[in-house]
């Protein structure tokens, strides 16, 4: 089978063949440190967590790239006198390692932060002067400008013409030669913090926020590598801009373009500029966080997501089915089976992962596998069982979810259920045992209409939440 990926650029699913087989290389767009992450973000962050895991699977090593950019107007506007933008990009920068790590996605091979390669962005807008691309504002103001009609390709991938598009409004108009130049580099204000600055051979001042990415993806990943990610929101003008600078500057660039789909509230993008999102620590505190990386990953990465309680509540559903299968196979087959031997994953999820990750199909597999297995279980067909709780196990692995935790979920409030179950069960057994069979069933009864399924077995009862 050949892995299939939808290419922004192409507008098409196009055979993914990687530069080298032996070393995958991605470029993922990271936060803008001024604030803390809303849940958006955690959901792009997770799209491409799942693209890294597929490929590692498929070819073995990923070099992956997530930048943080921490200069930037938005740093700057929201630092304080009694915390600097660098503090406070530090400090934001922490909340989201945090949020990511929370959900179980894994760390970057490299996370370079954008003020640690000015030297590197200077040298490649030099590099775009020299090839007569870019020019020096003339009103001295020390900005530096993308002249984007010297470049034939400029809106090759958002399929724009110039004339077409709205004037760049990422630094002052009056030097530009046209009004959608964008700012490569700019020159430094009197009302600005004057630790934001470094020098440049054209005056004192920091880089625009497009030449960042194109920068650090040279310098981490070499002039041309595999996958450049981001959320769709990216792709004009940031991601239009650094493939127009990059490839202008004699560099071959991303050869293929990913982009996933925006978390919507209401039908509207997630924003922190209109006001309505919800920070990821507040989802993360109230909800188990692999039910947080279920509901996040059920929608195909391309789509829209638009969350709702009942979104938490249906990946916890679905979770815990999946959990109480494995746990219920783990306590009737025999430990004299092969635990580690792992057989390999079921062509169908394959299939599934390689149509352009198509994750919501590939749980589809997990949950057919589910029932099989229970099936199984019931019928005493303890092979077939053990098979099935081995394939689970693989696919969660692919996925990155956690199988690990009680069915009804995590915390005081599950372990409170469970005490409370549990005297119940102990209840009905002394019931049983002194031939109360009316108060046996009252307690069977009660348990069942709180949704709860009581399984007896020579080891003992255990107790689900139904699903």
């Amino acid at each position: 089978m050949t892995l299939r990926l939808y290419d922004t650029r192409a507008q098409q699913l196009r055979d993914f063949v990687p530069l080298d087989p032996e070393n995958v290389t991605m470029y993922v767009c990271g936060p803008t440190v001024q604030s803390g992450p809303h849940i958006g973000h955690v959901r792009a962050a997770l799209s491409f967590d799942l693209l890294r895991r597929w490929l590692t699977h498929r070819y073995g090593r990923v070099t992956f790239v997530r930048n943080v950019t921490d200069i930037d107007d938005k740093v700057l506007a929201n630092a304080t006198d009694v915390e600097p933008w660098w503090a406070l990009a530090y400090r934001m920068e922490q909340e989201f390692t945090a949020a990511y790590a929370g959900i179980g996605i894994l760390t970057p091979t490299y996370e370079p932060r954008a003020t640690a390669s000015v030297p590197q962005m200077q040298e490649l807008i030099t590099t775009l002067i020299e090839r007569g691309h870019a020019y020096p504002a003339p009103d001295g103001s020390g900005d530096v400008y993308f002249d984007v009609r010297s470049w034939a390709d400029y809106g090759s991938l958002t399929n724009q013409s110039v004339d077409a598009m709205e004037a760049a409004e990422d630094a002052d108009p009056r030097g530009k030669r046209n009004p959608q130049d964008f700012a490569l580099w700019k020159g430094s204000k009197p009302d600005e913090q004057a630790d934001a600055t470094w020098q440049s051979p054209w005056g004192a001042g920091r880089p625009g926020w497009h030449i960042e990415c194109s920068a650090m993806s040279k310098r981490y990943l070499g002039p041309e590598f595999d996958i450049h990610g981001g959320g769709l929101d990216l792709r004009f003008p940031h991601h239009e801009n650094e493939l127009a600078q990059s490839t202008a500057a004699g560099d071959g660039f991303a050869r293929y373009w990913v982009h996933n789909g925006l978390v919507t509230v209401g039908g509207q993008k997630m924003s922190k500029s209109l006001g309505n999102f919800t920070l990821a620590s507040e989802v993360l505190a109230e909800h188990d966080p692999q039910v947080v990386r279920y509901a996040l990953a059920a929608a195909h990465y391309r789509s829209s997501l638009d969350l709702s309680e009942s979104s938490w509540a249906e990946a916890e559903a679905a979770l815990g089915r999946i959990r109480t299968f494995v746990e219920r196979a783990e306590r009737m087959l025999p430990k004299t089976f092969g635990w580690a031997e792992r057989p390999p994953l079921p062509d169908a999820f394959v299939t599934a992962m390689d149509d352009d990750l198509g994750i919501p199909q590939a749980l589809g597999v997990v949950h057919e596998t589910v029932r099989a297995g229970n099936a199984a279980l019931d019928a005493g067909d303890l092979d077939e069982a053990a098979v099935a709780r081995q394939e689970v196990l693989a696919m969660l692995d692919v996925l990155g979810i956690d199988r690990v935790g009680a069915a009804s979920g995590g915390g005081a409030q599950a372990s409170a259920l469970d005490a409370l179950v549990q005297t119940m069960i102990t209840q009905r057994a002394q019931a049983r045992a002194d031939k109360d069979w009316a108060a046996a069933d009252r307690i069977r009864d009660a348990i069942a209409a709180a949704g709860i399924t009581l399984e007896d077995s020579p080891a003992g009862t255990h107790w689900s939440i139904d699903g």
